[in-house]
């Protein structure tokens, strides 16, 4: 398949997706650079400012699997039902490749250990793969299905089972296949359902930009205000119960510290709810703010594979630089990283962005200049 003709991009789905990749990409930079001695989450000891730069990157996830759906849609517009469906199951087993190899390799260059963890990548081609099973029905019963998956699979929580299918459909945990240990850090039922929400809202952004303003302006409040109704009493939708905290102010980030492997509806209504109106305000095309993300947002699969590795590789560079392979070694045994600072860690994540910047950018233009149709899958 070659793409003939591209339509134009949606800057607000460019610029939300950038958004997304710069907010990951400091998730990342924590991981390989940042002190691991205090959870983020362990509100009896983590700072308001450790929890929030946790936090603020559970909206990445979301926002790559509902854009995803959205954008599968719109590119649909172009083909018929039989070419989109072998384009999503193509692409997803591809990003499913990609996760069990080069990505297993920019998060640990020892990818002769027996071991994987199936992370978004994963969650996002298999959940491709199922949308193009479901393409086929009706808009509303897509929409219909995603909610009931969305909504209904917390019900699932006190469901266990041995079996590592399950645990692939809606357990995160460590199975063994064979001599490989798996760790699923994605299972996929809530994943699918998202995605499947996302191909349903497609429709919005063929709308005039007012009505598109609006539709998505009340679909986050209505988000927003369930996460509040459902949260706040513990009433459902959160497999952990929040509880207060004795520190000041920590009660409010209890109700804020919701699962996200799998993700709750909790979680997703506390991500999609912003993610919502965040597009709404930037459908208007001079919204100039977060222009600079676009070019993060037109090639995320570009960022994601390359920024591992330059994570990986200089802070083990630093180690190096700071004590030699037995600092490497300390920093693996004690699990403390590199241990800089915080604001250490918010240095080095904006040099990344800045040197990745120029290498999206180049890219971007090349996508947007070829007609090759293996560029679709980049």
């Amino acid at each position: 398949m070659t793409d003939t003709a591209k339509a134009p991009r949606l800057l607000s789905l460019d610029r939300a997706r950038g958004l997304a990749m710069a907010l990951m990409a400091l998730d990342h930079t924590r991981d390989f650079w940042g002190d691991h001695s205090i959870r983020p989450t362990d509100l009896s000891r983590a700072s308001a400012l450790l929890f929030f730069t946790r936090w603020v990157t559970h909206f990445c996830a979301p926002t790559f699997v509902l854009l995803a759906g959205t954008s599968a849609y719109l590119h649909g517009r172009r083909l018929t039902g039989a070419e989109l469906s072998r384009f999503l199951v193509t692409r997803g087993l591809w990003l499913v490749f990609l996760e069990l190899t080069v990505v297993r390799a920019g998060w640990s260059l020892a990818v002769h250990m027996p071991r994987v963890t199936l992370q978004v990548i994963w969650a996002l081609g298999w959940s491709m793969v199922a949308l193009a099973a479901l393409r086929a029905l009706p808009r509303w019963a897509i929409a219909l299905f995603g909610v009931v998956v969305c909504v209904g699979h917390n019900a699932l929580d006190g469901v266990h089972f041995s079996s590592s299918l399950w645990a692939i459909a809606h357990e995160s945990r460590r199975f063994s296949l064979g001599p490989l240990r798996v760790f699923v850090l994605y299972p996929l039922i809530p994943w699918v359902g998202l995605m499947a929400l996302g191909y349903a809202l497609g429709p919005v952004f063929e709308r005039p930009l007012g009505e598109q303003r609006r539709a998505l302006a009340l679909m986050g409040v209505a988000c927003l205000v369930a996460f509040v109704a459902l949260r706040v009493p513990n009433v459902y939708g959160d497999p952990t119960p929040w509880s207060p905290v004795a520190r000041t102010g920590f009660s409010i980030l209890a109700t804020l510290n919701t699962a996200k492997y799998p993700p709750s509806l909790a979680y997703l209504l506390m991500t999609v709810g912003p993610l919502l109106l965040l597009l709404s305000w930037w459908t208007h095309e001079r919204a100039t703010v977060g222009d600079r993300l676009v070019q993060f947002g037109r090639v995320p699969l570009f960022f994601y594979v390359i920024h591992l590795p330059m994570l990986q590789v200089s802070a083990g560079l630093y180690l190096i630089a700071r004590g030699g392979v037995a600092a490497i070694e300390s920093a693996i045994r004690s699990g403390r990283g590199t241990g800089l600072s915080l604001p250490m860690v918010y240095a080095v994540w904006l040099l990344v962005l800045v040197v990745l910047y120029p290498a999206c950018r180049w890219f971007a233009a090349l996508k947007a200049r070829r007609r090759d149709w293996w560029l679709s899958y980049l």
